[in-house]
């Protein structure tokens, strides 16, 4: 948005702007039910203003307009549109709103009702997160005004990133990646909430790509970095559903049984950066703000250039691997500063990769090879493992710890 761009999507902050002025260039009203502010709109000048999905009276008679016009049964919608304005219909059909002018809270996303939730959560497969994925499995998910309304959706939720983000120093957001099947139980998950942890600690801002395993674990650090002693009692509670894939409502269920543990303005903030596209892989929860999106490459390329302060991968299986790759490739591009990264896996660190050379990275995917020039641990290792001096030391190895120190990774001095 542009400096006299206006964006307005609430009902109170559309009354307080629409009485101190004259005109709506600039505006961009978003998802409002506007039938009861026939009115204004039809006073002012609309030319150079959008309206994304709102509503709109039809047919009135007698509202006050233009001259002439008193008494007149009025379209409003036409005559913005005859005015100037650009109006975006609402989209049928689509179990989400195109045009949400806001982030996604895991309460929205798991159907939990009211501000403070009671726990009364519908099933997960009846959750808006469920639904809105068997929507894009489903005859009714790929057609062309699905395809439009998941672009209008993801660019909205862009925008609505970057009205978070604007208010953070970018240099003190961190990345932390790694894999969605690691167990709540493996010493890895406790080793990354604990990098969490820390770096929230430190003044940093988490940003993970808010799946299960490692990705949890870097939000459930940074959520209990208000309370101390917090994280072993949290980590004993989500041992009773240690993984998704054993049934996400026990799995939701601890998570959310956390929450209500440890609740209030000393849970620390983190933002989560899920997709659709891995829709099996439910939102975990700890992250407070999720930004959703359905196309992944959008999703991943959102979570590489927002991480100025650095990436951190953590340990995972072999998988994610692949992950680190893309930020190699992105380095060099002139999208602006990159933060360091650093890994944390015994292959960077050991020279040990997850698999022997030609082997698929995951048993289910055959065609992801190793690069042909990655004959050796040695040559890997020299190839991704990057040390910048701007880094605080790491003690210890990822070899006998599965992670180093919380506060040492990824932080500059």
């Amino acid at each position: 948005m542009t400096a006299r761009s206006v964006e307005i999507d609430t009902l109170a902050d559309f009354d307080t702007q629409i009485a101190r002025t004259g005109a709506l260039d600039g505006w961009f009203v978003s998802s409002l039910d506007l039938r009861d502010r026939s009115e204004p709109l039809l006073r002012i000048d609309p030319r150079g203003s959008v309206f994304l999905g709102c509503r709109f009276a039809e047919g009135l008679d007698g509202v006050a307009g233009p001259a002439g016009t008193d008494g007149a049964a009025v379209d409003v919608a036409g005559r913005l549109r005859s005015g100037g304005a650009l109006l975006f219909p609402e989209l049928p059909d689509v179990p989400f709103d195109p045009y949400r002018p806001v982030l996604y809270s895991p309460d929205e996303l798991y159907g939990v009702p009211g501000e403070h939730p009671s726990r009364e959560r519908p099933p997960y497969d009846r959750s808006p997160d469920s639904v809105v994925y068997a929507w894009t499995r489903s005859p009714a998910g790929r057609t062309l005004t699905a395809d439009l309304a998941a672009t209008l959706h993801d660019h909205s939720v862009d925008g609505a990133l970057d009205d978070v983000t604007d208010r953070l120093d970018p240099t003190r957001v961190v990345g932390v990646m790694g894999g969605h099947a690691l167990s709540r139980r493996d010493p890895a998950y406790a080793a990354t909430a604990r990098l969490g942890e820390g770096l929230a600690r430190a003044g940093r801002t988490v940003l993970t790509g808010g799946g299960p395993g490692a990705m949890e674990a870097a939000n459930l650090g940074a959520y209990l970095s208000g309370w101390p002693d917090a994280l072993p009692e949290a980590l004993a509670l989500l041992d009773d559903a240690p993984d998704h894939v054993d049934g996400i409502d026990p799995w939701a269920t601890a998570a959310f049984a956390v929450r209500d543990r440890w609740r209030g303005d000393r849970a620390g903030q983190s933002l989560s950066i899920p997709t659709w596209f891995y829709g099996h892989e439910p939102t975990n929860v700890f992250g407070t703000q999720v930004a959703k999106y359905f196309a992944n490459a959008l999703r991943e390329d959102t979570l590489l250039h927002r991480c100025r302060g650095g990436i951190v991968f953590a340990p995972a299986p072999p998988g994610p691997t692949r992950r680190s790759f893309r930020p190699r490739t992105t380095a060099s591009t002139p999208s602006g500063a990159r933060g360091p990264r650093r890994s944390c896996s015994s292959a960077a660190t050991t020279g040990r990769r997850p698999c022997r050379p030609g082997r698929s990275w995951r048993p289910w995917r055959g065609t992801h090879r190793w690069p042909a020039w990655c004959t050796s641990s040695t040559t890997w290792t020299r190839r991704w493992r990057w040390s910048p001096p701007d880094l605080l030391p790491v003690s210890g190895t990822c070899a006998r710890t599965g992670f180093p120190p919380a506060s040492a990774a990824a932080v500059r001095r």
